[in-house]
This record gives structure tokens, C-alpha cells and sequence, in this order.
């Protein structure tokens, strides 16, 4: 099938690297010429993944016309707060028959809206065409074709299906399922979730104290999510706990290691300088926050982790805000929430 992946990144290169080997006939689009001749030219991304080697099927442009053209797929990955900007400018050249799909994991700043629903609003796409793909998918170990799982998911089974087919190899295995809303805001609110665990490590916090922020952290996604309409079971599976206990334990985790950072007292802007890539977390943690406030939901993970990010507060009263709060039954129970 022919497809187009607009955004050559850390995990744009991975999806192409994914989708290649599935047979598909793929364009990579580079915002980086560099990148762009490196693909083509020697086969590996030296700016995002150097030394691991791309099939040499896999081909860029920095032509975003020369990428869209006759593509039945499009899958779109570069950075959730500028798709709406970027999207702009593709849409006359986007096939009308596509199907759109989000690899992006954030929530629109100013509007919270969702990726999907910033898709839709700018291209006027119906439902049934505009996907996501969520999952444990660190990008470097995908590259390194290491074995995961994934999901795909769409409100029409069909093109569920259809991205799950097309993304299949010895080393992807999708899953897929029609709780677009659910699969969306567990790959978003991750990432706060692996802010707040990073600084935690940061502070050589160890497994006991990474844990349970997890766990609360699945809470706070779960309630979020119910409140919007989502599936819970959504939350225990691939795009929830799975990319959940991804994000929040390894160090090849940019959001992880953004926190990590915060933790062992260095400054947001020396983080920012020094991590070389978009750490989605802290572009949409108040985003995420403002939408929980909008639905009436309490997220006092990611109230601490904004105040940390974009407030200055120091992470260590972070930890103690959250270990103070008042006790409460848990789920389970018989008389708790989520």
C-alpha cells in the first residue's frame, strides 16, 4: 500500500522503518534536508537514531507534495502543537479518499483539543477516516526491531483493521479497537504520569515510590478518561498501562528523562536546552489539566507536575504535596471512584 509518513523524527522514522517492512511502498517526509539525504543516501537517520540501520526501501523528501501523492495512509508525527499549523498547509494536497493517522501523543494547547479532533477540524475528515496508533512503542528499540505490540484504533472496525494489516511484521503486532477517545488520552496523559516518576528517580526515589505514582497515575488517566466517554478496559490494556509502565521506566523515555532531570535539581530551561528532542509531556501537561478542570476531574499528579514545569516549584514538594493529601478508599473497594 502506498503511504506517507510526514515527520521523519524519532518515532516518525520508526513508523517508516515499521511500515517498510511490511511491504508497503513508503515516503518519508523530512522537515531536515540532512535528514532527508541521510535516509536516502545511508540508509540511517544520523540526527534521531545514528548508527542503526533503515532498509533501504525506506525513502524521504522534503517535498510534502512528492510524500502525499497517491498515498491511501497517512500517518502524521511531528510534534502535537504544531499539527494544526502543519496540517494547514497539506490539506489541498492530501488524497480525499486517505486515511489519517495520528502518532502523536498530546492534547492542543488553548483548545484541548485531542489530536484526532484537531485532524478533523482542520481537514474536515469524517470519523471513520482519522485513526491513531498508540502503545509501548519506544522508537529506538522498534528500530532496533525489537518484539512489542500495539494498538490500532478507529470508530470504523474496517480501517481499524485495515492500519493493523498494514503494520504487521514479525516484531509489530497490533491490536485494534474502536476507543479512539481512550487510546488517545492514555498515550497523552503518560506522559505527565513519566514526568512526575522521572523527578521521583531524580531524587533516587526507588521502586516503591515509582510504583505507586504509576498506579495512581493509571487512576488519574482511568477517571479522565471515563469522564469523557472512554472504555476503561482501554486504560489495562497496550495504549494505557502498557505504554504507561513504558514511559515511566526506561531511559530511552524522553518524558522520564525530562522529570529525571527536573529531579536532580537541574532548571526546566537547562532540560529543555540539553534533551534535544520534544518532551510531549511538558507541552501538554497544562492542556491536560485544563480538560480535567473543564470535566470536573481531579488529576493531582498532573496539577503537581505543572506546577513543577511551568511554575518553578521545587519536585521535592511535589512528592510531599502528593504523600499529604488526604487518605481515601481505593478502587475496588466498594466505595471508591476510579
Amino acid at each position: 500500500m502506498r503511504v506517507a509518513v510526514m515527520g521523519s523524527g524519532s518515532f516518525g522514522t520508526a513508523m517508516g522503518l515499521v511500515l517498510t517492512d511490511a511491504g508497503n511502498d513508503v515516503m518519508m517526509w523530512a522537515r531536515e534536508p540532512e535528514v532527508a539525504e541521510s535516509i536516502n543516501e545511508r540508509h540511517e537517520n544520523e540526527m534521531y537514531h545514528p548508527g542503526l540501520e533503515l532498509p533501504e526501501g525506506m525513502v524521504a523528501t522534503t517535498d510534502p507534495a512528492e510524500a502525499l501523492d497517491g498515498a491511501k495512509v497517512v500517518f502524521l508525527s511531528v510534534p502535537a502543537q504544531v499539527l494544526r499549523e502543519a496540517l494547514a498547509n497539506w490539506v489541498p494536497l492530501i488524497p480525499e479518499d486517505a486515511i489519517l493517522v495520528t502518532t502523536m501523543k498530546g492534547v492542543e494547547l488553548g483548545t484541548t483539543m485531542r489530536m484526532t479532533e484537531v485532524i478533523a477540524d482542520v481537514t474536515g475528515f469524517p470519523e471513520d477516516r482519522i485513526a491513531v496508533i498508540s502503545g509501548p512503542n519506544l522508537a529506538r528499540e522498534v528500530i532496533q526491531r525489537q518484539p512489542t505490540a500495539v494498538t490500532t484504533a478507529c470508530t470504523s472496525k474496517d480501517n481499524a483493521q485495515l492500519l493493523a494489516d498494514i503494520v504487521t511484521t514479525d516484531y509489530f503486532r497490533p491490536y485494534w479497537t474502536p476507543d479512539v477517545l481512550g487510546a488517545e488520552l492514555g498515550g497523552s496523559v503518560k506522559n505527565v504520569i513519566a514526568l512526575a516518576n522521572g523527578m521521583a528517580a531524580g531524587q533516587g526515589m526507588g521502586e516503591n515510590s515509582q510504583s505507586s505514582l504509576i498506579t495512581r497515575g493509571l487512576a488519574e488517566m482511568t477517571r479522565l478518561g471515563v469522564a469523557l466517554g472512554a472504555n476503561p478496559m482501554t486504560f489495562l490494556g497496550l495504549a494505557g498501562i502498557g505504554d504507561l509502565v513504558a514511559t515511566c521506566t526506561s531511559s530511552l523515555s524522553r518524558n522520564r528523562t525530562f522529570g529525571e532531570s527536573l529531579g536532580k535539581g537541574n532548571s526546566v530551561e537547562y532540560t529543555l536546552n540539553n534533551l534535544n528532542q520534544t518532551c510531549e509531556g511538558y507541552k501538554s501537561c497544562q492542556s491536560i489539566l485544563d480538560l480535567a478542570k473543564a470535566n470536573g476531574v481531579e488529576m493531582p499528579i498532573a496539577e503537581q507536575v505543572v506546577q513543577v514545569v511551568h511554575h518553578g516549584m521545587d519536585p521535592k514538594e511535589m512528592l510531599n504535596n502528593l504523600m499529604t493529601r488526604d487518605t481515601k478508599a481505593e478502587q475496588g473497594s466498594g466505595h471508591a471512584d476510579v
